[in-house]
């Protein structure tokens, strides 16, 4: 599953012996040698498809945004707790993660994800099994419920208990945060296929 991914992903994103990977899927195609010895690899960069500012209450477009506002503070979103942020990246495809909404919920005092993720149905006890251990809190609260009518599990997930969260990180520090932490479920998910 994830493995053919990144095969494909490698043959048709090589240019001039050369491959941009984030730091997770180059120890991933390291790991299962995925990478020719002469194949250069660069940092690859996180970049957005949709970068929107939305009113929480009504989801009208508050602002469609460049990609500077990436280096923002996600403290932005307690600043302005009446939105949130909406993402559509082309870097979430690998790991079927269709958008991302960030938003502080000023119940639980949180920042939250939203999203969601294109895993079949049958693999729901091992995505709860990987939240419950991998959040860094006991009895974190979030939710993951599948969507028969969307084919994907609707996942809303507390980042704050996330290991490395800091409310003084950049949008684009928590973006690869949340690609880091939900490519390791996909890698889990297919270890244990």
């Amino acid at each position: 599953m994830l493995k053919q991914q990144m095969e494909n992903y490698i043959e048709n994103h090589i240019s001039e012996n050369k491959i941009e990977l984030f730091n997770i899927e180059k120890e991933f195609a390291e790991k299962h040698q995925l990478l020719s010895s002469d194949l250069t690899v660069t940092k690859k960069a996180f970049h957005t498809d949709v970068l929107e500012r939305c009113n929480k209450e009504t989801e009208e477009l508050i602002a469609t945004e460049t990609p500077a506002f990436l280096g923002k503070s996600i403290s932005y979103l307690k600043e302005q707790a009446n939105e949130f942020v909406y993402v559509e990246s082309r870097n979430f495809e690998l790991i079927r993660i269709d958008a991302v909404a960030l938003e502080f919920d000023d119940v639980f005092e949180t920042y939250t994800a939203l999203f969601g993720l294109k895993l079949q149905k049958k693999f729901g006890e091992t995505i709860k099994s990987y939240l419950n251990t991998q959040l860094n809190v006991e009895n974190a609260k979030y939710s993951v419920m599948f969507s028969a009518e969307d084919g994907l599990w609707d996942v809303n997930v507390p980042l704050d208990y996330i290991e490395g969260f800091n409310e003084a990180q950049s949008f684009e520090d928590i973006y690869n945060m949340i690609y880091r932490f939900f490519f390791r479920l996909v890698e889990e998910i297919e270890g244990t296929q």
